[in-house]
């Protein structure tokens, strides 16, 4: 029932998702329940190492890189050769701990959608582990469209971690590859991209299991 249906959002852009897609266990306001800092990673160290791996290869060097609903890590590269990485989230101190970020800004996109951002001023985005939380997200992916430059991409990294009661009730009802169609449908659905790639990253680790790591990724069209 739910590849039928994400079969039908995907191949038909002008249909809008169901309400309840987006429903969440909590629907208290976003900011109270991120109010408290909280300085862990939520992938073990295999899977941070894997996208470090997979932001130097795809990052642009000497880029101005948008890190969506960022937190304390980043998990780019050291070595990694950007200009400027700017981050927008929920809790001040938190992004203020991120040794990467050289700047911030505290913002709900659960509340307001819209970039607080100048039209094409970014040269690619970012969001980890953070999708599954995001309840417009037509309306956030449409947005960041008008602020990345043309040709720029937007490269959405996601596991099987999350905050159950946090997290938006389509995500939890799909599996991981489900989850891949589906944030391939919120590029779809929000403006012009080229066509959208599920990429596997999850490291290979034959002594130990490691968190699996996505990337649904695309580039916003150029002409």
């Amino acid at each position: 029932m739910i590849d039928s249906v994400l079969a039908q959002l995907f191949t038909s852009p002008d249909t809008p998702f169901p309400p309840e897609f987006f429903r969440r266990q909590d629907e208290s306001v976003d900011p109270l329940f991120y109010v408290q800092p909280r300085l862990v990673v939520h992938i073990d160290d295999a899977a941070i190492a894997a996208i470090g791996d997979f932001f130097r290869q795809q990052l642009p060097s000497q880029g101005v890189v948008l890190d969506l609903m960022s937190s304390w890590r980043s998990h780019l590269p050291n070595d990694l050769d950007i200009n400027s990485l700017v981050g927008l989230g929920l809790n001040s101190i938190e992004m203020a701990q991120n040794p990467q970020l050289d700047d911030w800004v505290v913002h709900d996109l659960n509340a307001d959608p819209a970039l607080p951002f100048e039209d094409d001023t970014f040269d690619a985005a970012v969001v980890t582990v953070s999708i599954q939380y995001m309840v417009r997200p037509v309306e956030v992916f449409r947005d960041m469209n008008r602020v990345l430059r043309p040709g720029a991409g937007f490269h959405v990294v996601y596991s099987n971690r999350m905050f159950p009661t946090k997290a938006v009730a389509i995500w939890q009802a799909l599996d991981d590859h489900q989850r891949g169609g589906l944030v391939a449908a919120y590029f779809l659905k929000s403006g012009a991209w080229d066509p959208p790639r599920m990429l596997d990253i999850t490291p290979a680790a034959p002594s130990a299991p490691t968190d699996p790591v996505y990337v649904v990724t695309a580039r916003k069209y150029s002409p």
